[in-house]
């Protein structure tokens, strides 16, 4: 009888532990925590959480929990989350990009060869035009540092586009589904109206040269990709690129699609990833993760290259959770969000890991919402600044004053994830 009391709790540890060789615990609770603390805030969590299904609204909370080794162990919490509810994700495309770039950077493995050095694009016709220079970076060069930086600071959508060609559509998507991400599908560059599907799949070429010396040159690709096929639509009605009014849902069936769930994951990837086992991370060096870090959780107003015009790019210009995106609420230097936002069609979403450097406090909390109250898309009446950001701002206050009060076993040592903020060169 023991013997077999002995095998059972050893089968239970199992699949709690993602990492055995690391003793980093992963679980999925079923306890309503989540759903109770949401309620006993409602007032202060507005319409949002009083009418979720109209709202889209799709929650995931993870507690973090060190053991005496500094291990983080994770509890997720889910909130109405549904894999088959589609949602535009928008820019949140951009932070896998940021760690593929990367990865395809040490893949290549090629001598003076880095995110530093110079990338220059050419242009394909009809599709995408070339770049040479890049008058925001230091040295007047485009770079995949320099990329990364306008993604994390203030959401780029060229900067995504051009790191989108250099990884090519084939290959970014084959290494998410590896990875696990069988759900997400990037089919398109950001921010450019009016290309096909087709088009979308051819992507630019690209030469990385330094001194005049040429280390990579990748030819101009074509995605042979077999996507599985789909049946997403949004809103009630759009206006179409003649700007006529069509009454029936958009297809998006061809636009990309991140289920809330895999953005959390490849979020968490990116801040733990030795909560993971080597094959399921991403193939980046420390250098790399310290990099990421740095230029996820900084403000636009702490970047000399690029410099940014605080008034439109203020300092929570791309922070919604717990900081609302308020430009008059200024977050204490120690309280930092490392985070990815998207925001289009109505949807509202960030994915962020809060670290609170003074009260050693750490949790990840990721949430999307819709606030279009006419249903109507491209007629950019969406209700992010009275709606949307007010919500995301109050659910992570609503955490946070949590995390706060919770008693912890051990203090986390926080100390990978400090930078020094003064300026981004």
């Amino acid at each position: 009888m023991l013997r077999c009391i002995y095998l059972w709790l050893m089968l239970l540890f199992a699949a709690c532990n993602t990492n055995k060789n690391m003793g980093t615990r992963h679980y999925q609770s079923q306890d309503p925590f989540l759903d109770t603390l949401l309620a006993s805030h409602s007032t202060q969590l507005g319409p949002i959480y009083q009418y979720p299904q109209a709202f889209g609204l799709q929650i995931i909370y993870t507690r973090i929990d060190r053991d005496a080794a500094n291990r983080p162990h994770f509890t997720d919490y889910y909130y109405h989350i549904d894999a088959n509810s589609y949602f535009y994700p928008a820019s949140t495309v951009k932070l896998p990009a940021t760690a593929l770039a990367l990865e395809k950077l040490n893949d290549l493995a090629i001598a003076g060869l880095d995110r530093h050095t110079p990338m220059y694009t050419d242009s394909l016709e009809g599709i995408s035009p070339a770049v040479l220079t890049d008058s925001s970076a230091a040295d007047g060069q485009p770079s995949v540092e320099q990329y990364i930086k306008k993604i994390l600071l203030v959401s780029d959508n060229d900067a995504f586009n051009r790191l989108y060609e250099f990884i090519g559509q084939e290959t970014f998507n084959k290494r998410l589904w590896e990875k696990g991400f069988g759900n997400t599908q990037i089919l398109h560059r950001v921010g450019v109206s009016g290309l096909s599907p087709e088009q979308n799949r051819h992507t630019n070429a690209v030469t990385f040269r330094k001194a005049g010396k040429v280390l990579y040159q990748q030819p101009a690709a074509y995605s042979q990709l077999q996507f599985s096929p789909r049946h997403d639509s949004i809103g009630h009605a759009y206006y179409n690129k003649e700007h006529q009014l069509i009454n029936s849902p958009m297809d998006a069936s061809q636009k990309n699609r991140l289920p809330l769930a895999d953005l959390h994951e490849i979020l968490r990837r990116i801040i733990f990833p030795e909560a993971v086992t080597k094959t399921s991370r991403f193939r980046l060096k420390e250098e790399d993760y310290s990099f990421l870090y740095h230029c996820m959780s900084a403000q636009p107003e702490e970047s000399a290259h690029p410099p940014y015009d605080t008034t439109e790019f203020h300092h929570n210009y791309v922070k919604f959770l717990l900081f609302g995106g308020t430009p008059h609420n200024r977050p204490d230097a120690d309280l930092r969000s490392f985070n990815k936002p998207g925001w289009a069609y109505g949807f509202l979403t960030d994915a962020a890991y809060i670290a609170d450097f003074t009260h050693q406090v750490e949790f990840m909390l990721s949430a999307t919402v819709y606030v279009n109250k006419d249903g109507i898309l491209n007629d950019e009446h969406y209700q992010f600044e009275e709606t949307g950001k007010p919500f995301l701002k109050a659910l992570g206050q609503v955490i946070y004053e949590y995390e706060l009060q919770r008693k912890r076993k051990h203090l986390p040592d926080l100390s990978r994830f400090r930078s020094d903020y003064t300026r981004i060169e």
